[in-house]
């Protein structure tokens, strides 16, 4: 069973994070010995419904356990989760980026993983505490107009799209999870000064703004705009469905170890109140199968994190995309992430 998440509006939520309030004081985090199994479990999702409701109805199917969802955007959950604490009525989260899952573990609203879990993805894709588990892997890149313009005209780093020459001419979405993320990347590998710089040239540049990835691969493959940012499996879902050689948009991926380049991970985590429940539990344990990670492949074009599953055709290899020193767990402090937005006023 699910039902649409309401909130009163994401920059309500968004608010909530910039305040700094505190979250109220966590639940114990042990895991009990004997989790206990009632059939039924709360997930809020901060992935988009289309894209996980069919793998959520196989698991129930499956199962037998049923799931009751509440979808909104990741910041909206994720402050929705800071805001009800212990309090809330979830047991598990369901992330779009590693920036929100590691916001709420260091709130400590996150019970710790069982290891067979964890180790089930590579280190690097997964927290370091054990507090959420990586799920799949979603690379940064540049979408452009491949009818008016070519690879090797696009600039190489994040830096280059930010000059006088892209003034008017790049797209973003500022109040997506995996931008605020890739800017929370841009502070952690170059430094605040050199965020702010860029965010503030970003705002200065004219940019058009649009609430998410699908809109900005649709408004560059309509020639609307030139070029814009966004995760890479946008393009290639869209182009299995009408063939990659009909798609006006093209993607380029810039150079490894650029703050635009970083591969995020979508991820689980049960929340502190749902430590004791098995079925919580067995759905988190589920993400990481064979069958979901295949699922994900085959219907959302993203990396898969556990070895021995094959990445979606013409995707580069992974490890191909890695930025050297970036632990995804450092990517938790979106509250300044927001704030250096808001005050830019891309928010």
């Amino acid at each position: 069973m699910r039902t649409a998440f309401l909130s009163a509006t994401a920059l309500a939520a968004v608010g909530l994070l910039l305040s700094g309030c505190a979250a109220p004081a966590p639940a114990e985090t042990a895991a009990p010995t004997e989790p206990v199994a009632d059939g039924a479990f709360t997930l809020y999702s901060g992935r988009d419904e289309a894209l996980v409701q069919p793998l959520i109805d196989q698991f129930e199917a499956e199962t037998g356990i049923e799931v009751e969802v509440r979808y909104g955007n990741t910041p909206e959950l994720g402050a929705l989760l800071l805001e009800e604490g212990a309090a809330t009525p979830a047991q598990v989260f369901l992330s779009q980026d590693a920036g929100a899952l590691g916001a709420l573990s260091q709130a400590g609203l996150f019970a710790t993983l069982p290891q067979e879990i964890t180790d089930a993805v590579p280190a690097g894709f997964t927290s370091t505490d054990g507090s959420w588990v990586g799920v799949t892997g979603r690379a940064r890149v540049v979408v452009y107009d491949g009818e008016r313009l070519s690879a090797d005209e696009l600039p190489d780093t994040i830096d280059g799209y930010v000059t006088d020459e892209w003034n008017g001419r790049l797209a973003v979405a500022p109040t997506n999870a995996s931008f605020q993320s890739f800017v929370t990347a841009l502070r952690v590998l170059e430094g605040e000064d050199a965020a702010a710089e860029w965010v503030t040239a970003l705002a200065g540049n004219s940019p058009q703004i649009f609430e998410g990835n699908t809109p900005i691969l649709t408004a560059v493959n309509d020639g609307a705009v030139e070029a814009g940012l966004i995760n890479h499996y946008y393009w290639f879902r869209a182009a299995s469905e009408v063939g990659a050689s009909t798609m006006r948009a093209q993607l380029k991926y810039l150079t490894a170890g650029d703050a635009g380049s970083i591969v995020n991970v979508t991820g689980a985590g049960i929340l502190a109140g749902g430590a004791d429940d098995a079925d919580a539990l067995e759905f988190v344990r589920f993400l990481v199968s064979e069958a979901a990670q295949t699922y994900f492949v085959e219907q959302t074009f993203e990396y898969p994190l556990v070895p021995g599953i094959a990445a979606p055709e013409g995707l580069p290899a992974l490890e191909t995309l890695l930025t050297p020193g970036l632990d995804l767990s450092d990517l938790d402090d979106l509250a300044t992430t927001q704030r250096l937005l808001a005050d830019a006023g891309l928010i």
